[in-house]
């Protein structure tokens, strides 16, 4: 855009506006009020001398030649930011913001890390967007976010992953089922039940399928939610048996884990990015902080180390 006096603030409210398809999401990003986000639109507009967003209805639309602007800043607003926090990190000030997406599950443990991280590093702000394993999925393919976190990687993808800690799946029933309190049950009684489940497409719901298909036994589904903690609920009102991660029960009433044979399902968390991804100074130093921190989340000692060595190893 030679010859036109454009600026940084300019460019970068015009790419969370096409981002985000809505100046008000847009504003919040960027800690500002719509009217100030409004008005850098405005006037890189009236310095490119025609439209690069067009809102019909409540929808906002990139034009052809925001479209063409879109191509020219992306790219360079995240060289941009890589240098900021690159200076930031020279200075010994570790500033800047962490994009992450995880899967809904991990909210069960995300927080308990990202305390101490954000007390650590005050200057980072942190923003987290949990959404289901489609979403994420597709936040990863679009480079949308500096890291993931998700239970099952993608197969096929080409990606670079980071193990963390244990997530390892139970069966669940009510504390009145005839199964609660046996030990040793097999995974054919499992043929028997019904099963409360989550939504087609999450890790969850891939690993629990995969192991009784393994085993070769039916899967029967009574019904699908969309959240862990309606599945609780769902179990201890008697609708079924469940398979949750170990992480999502704390002392819940009206449940029992089930001695199932074959069972927990071992499996771990993952911390995901792009392959040749150049991973911005505040993103490393977070991949430094849970290396160093993973104690923080109960994780047994033989798979911290092992984590820690697979971390140490890159």
């Amino acid at each position: 855009m030679a010859g036109m006096r454009v600026t940084l603030r300019q460019l970068q409210a015009f790419e969370a506006v096409a981002r985000l398809g809505s100046f008000s999401r847009a504003a919040q990003e960027m800690h500002v009020t719509q009217p100030a986000v409004s008005k850098q639109i405005r006037l890189l507009q009236e310095e490119a001398g025609l439209a690069l967003l067009e809102q019909i209805g409540k929808r906002i639309f990139v034009t052809e030649a925001g479209h063409e602007l879109l191509a020219t800043c992306a790219d360079w607003l995240e060289r941009w930011e890589r240098f900021e926090q690159s200076i930031g990190d020279l200075k010994g000030l570790k500033r800047g913001r962490l994009r992450i997406a995880t899967v809904t599950t991990t909210k069960y443990f995300m927080p308990r890390l990202l305390g101490p991280f954000c007390k650590e590093y005050p200057g980072i702000d942190v923003s987290m967007e949990v959404v289901n394993r489609n979403r994420l999925l597709e936040r990863l393919a679009g480079n949308e976010d500096d890291l993931y976190v998700m239970g099952l990687p993608p197969d096929g993808w080409d990606i670079e992953s980071d193990r963390l800690l244990e997530n390892n799946l139970v069966v669940i029933a009510s504390t009145s089922h005839p199964l609660a309190g046996h030990k040793g049950i097999p995974a054919q009684a499992m043929a028997n039940e019904r099963f409360v489940a989550r939504e087609q497409g999450s890790g969850t719901r891939i690993a629990v399928e995969r192991f009784f298909a393994q085993e070769g036994i039916a899967f029967h589904v009574r019904m699908e939610l969309g959240s862990n903690e309606a599945i609780k609920q769902a179990v201890a009102g008697g609708l079924g048996l469940a398979v949750l991660s170990q992480s999502t029960l704390n002392s819940d009433c009206g449940l029992a884990v089930l001695d199932v044979a074959g069972f927990p399902v071992r499996r771990h968390w993952y911390l995901v990015w792009p392959r040749g991804k150049q991973l911005s100074v505040v993103a490393t130093t977070f991949r430094a902080f849970l290396r160093d921190n993973l104690p923080l989340l109960g994780m047994h000692s033989r798979e911290h180390a092992q984590a820690s060595s697979l971390l140490a190893a890159d």
